[in-house]
């Protein structure tokens, strides 16, 4: 399949992203490249990578584990919910059919830093009492999140 990311190519992403994940006015993230690198390959072992999401911003519930975190979506229907911080590194892990519900909200929020309510999409995987959030504040957010949505989706419901 064209297209399938391989575990260095979802830490490049990370790399990136991490270096997006810190503001103006915040120290900037103290991490050990190399071994993130390599608790990546871990995680994911040999298995591609077919979407990829990074939440900019921490999901609430999360605030306290990292600075921001990647939802992956593998080749074989399995989710991936990546949070990396400082010297924290976690990941939970469901297949697509395991979920319970899939939920999209598109909705405004209130930024009190700019004084204004702003739209926001986000996607809610539940299994359990366990939610997993990929959140979208642009366009191109948006984008990747409808994208991650309608993938799970079909594989959760296939039309006949």
């Amino acid at each position: 399949m064209p297209g399938l990311m391989s575990a260095d190519e979802i830490f490049s992403k990370a790399e990136a992203a991490a270096v997006a994940a810190t503001g103006p006015d915040e120290k900037a993230l103290q991490i050990d490249y190399p071994a993130l690198k390599d608790k990546i390959r871990a995680a994911l072992g040999d298995r591609k990578v077919a979407l990829c999401h990074i939440n900019k911003f921490l999901p609430e519930g999360y605030e306290d584990q990292g600075r921001f975190n990647l939802v992956l979506l593998t080749a074989g229907n399995v989710v991936f919910d990546m949070v990396i911080g400082d010297s924290y590194f976690r990941y939970d892990v469901v297949s697509v059919g395991q979920l319970d519900k899939v939920q999209v909200i598109d909705a405004m929020w209130d930024n009190k830093e700019k004084r204004r309510e702003e739209p926001f999409l986000s996607l809610r995987l539940m299994h359990g009492e366990e939610a997993h959030l990929l959140l979208a504040l642009d366009d191109e957010e948006r984008a990747s999140l409808l994208k991650f949505a309608s993938a799970v989706t079909a594989a959760r419901n296939p039309e006949r």
